[in-house]
């Protein structure tokens, strides 16, 4: 046996040891840190080669794990850009630079240019979100990826656009009787967000025929310009007009267009019937806002980030993508709290929250440390207390080797 390679194995393993407390103070550091995930450090022996009579110690190296799949507990908190992922999945967020990482410190902030940024000052990144066409992603890339941006949230105004209003006309209604007359209103928005009421006036002509009219209130102008004859079926069933539809258009009773109040506006009334009830609207609702305020942002667990205006509408106008890789646990640790791939993490995966290998955000929640902070005291003390004992090996060895020069006396 050599007394060189006792001292050197002695060493080995005090180097062991300052490694595991150095994880173990990066641990008790952030242990009040977003979304840090823990480190650790897992030893594996060295063997050297030995002969018959002669014993070659060899030492111990070490190899620092992450424990990022391991998912936090979680804090809840009053601003609705705090995110947290519930289960697998990482924000893709972007530095100064243009470069993207992955992350799960999800404490987002709303800047003066409306995008999110978190406490490192990475920026969300997301798509467009449109409600009739999921956009393209990239599902092995960043690219197509934008900034999640509400810069855009002033005032809104959308105009009317189309609409529904589908009723039930009694059968037993009698040609020219005032009292058989049935009225019913809807209230529509023009360019600006004004918004306008169309009163609709329902009068029979004939069996299983009725004449509609529509008129706007204030300036008594017709927006439905000749008036609609309905004609039903035997069954009570709507059969004409076809299509059926009421296309509202702003003109006077001479049949000169005034302005652009209503124009376009479409009134689907397909559902309309007669039969033996009262006269009732089964449905009447008609798209566009009227000009409002931003109240706030809501960010649901699909991570749909919509505006709320202070008229109650709910406006989607992005959505959060997330990022997955296979072995979460072998990316790149790099400042910030953020990740990068790895030859051994596997290839990026993107998607959606709530969508499959993905899990739902929570807004107004932030994840916490994975960190254990008795478990890490109790680490500290055995690795103090296994430093001591290799430092004595070290020692020891010092000692016979100085017994061993003093030989030579």
């Amino acid at each position: 046996m050599s007394l060189y390679g006792t001292m050197r194995t002695g060493v080995s393993g005090m180097n062991a040891q300052s490694n595991r407390l150095s994880t173990v103070a990066d641990n008790i550091a952030n242990s009040s840190t977003v979304g840090y995930k823990k480190a650790s450090v897992q030893f594996s022996s060295m063997i050297l080669p030995t002969t018959n009579g002669a014993y070659n110690s060899g030492g111990v190296e070490t190899q620092v794990r992450y424990s990022i799949s391991s998912q936090g507990t979680f804090s809840y908190t009053t601003s609705t850009t705090d995110l947290a992922i519930n289960g697998d999945g990482f924000f893709i967020v972007k530095g100064d630079d243009g470069t993207p990482y992955m992350t799960r410190a999800g404490s987002f902030v709303l800047q003066d240019d409306g995008t999110l940024k978190n406490t490192a000052g990475y920026t969300l990144q997301g798509y467009p979100y449109d409600s009739d066409v999921d956009p393209t992603i990239v599902v092995n890339g960043f690219d197509g990826l934008e900034p999640v941006d509400l810069s855009g949230s002033g005032i809104s105004a959308v105009r009317s656009l189309t609409g529904t209003l589908n009723v039930n006309l009694p059968n037993s209604a009698e040609v020219g009787v005032a009292a058989d007359i049935k009225k019913t209103s809807l209230t529509v928005f023009d360019s600006q967000g004004s918004s306008r009421l169309i009163d609709f006036t329902y009068e029979k002509t004939n069996d299983n025929e009725w004449e509609v009219t529509a008129v706007e209130r204030d300036t008594g102008t017709p927006v439905l310009v000749p008036p609609v004859m309905l004609q039903f079926d035997a069954n009570g069933q709507l059969i004409s007009p076809v299509p059926a539809e009421l296309a509202l258009e702003p003109y006077d009773v001479d049949g000169a267009e005034v302005g652009d109040p209503t124009n376009g506006i479409l009134i689907n009334i397909g559902a309309t019937t007669q039969l033996a009830s009262d006269f009732s609207v089964q449905l009447g609702k008609v798209d566009g806002n009227a000009a409002s305020k931003v109240k706030g942002y809501e960010i649901d667990d699909k991570g749909i980030v919509s505006i709320a205006y202070d008229n109650g509408d709910l406006v989607p106008t992005f959505r959060v993508a997330l990022a997955s890789v296979q072995s979460p646990d072998n990316l790149n640790p790099v400042a910030g709290n953020m990740y990068t791939q790895s030859n051994s993490s596997g290839v990026v995966i993107l998607g959606y929250a709530g969508s499959s290998g993905f899990g739902t955000i929570l807004s107004g929640a932030l994840e916490d440390s994975n960190v254990d902070v008795a478990e890490e005291l109790t680490a500290m003390i055995e690795s103090q207390r296994n430093y001591t004992a290799n430092s004595k090996v070290f020692q020891t060895g010092s000692e016979l080797m100085e017994v061993l020069v003093n030989l030579k006396r």
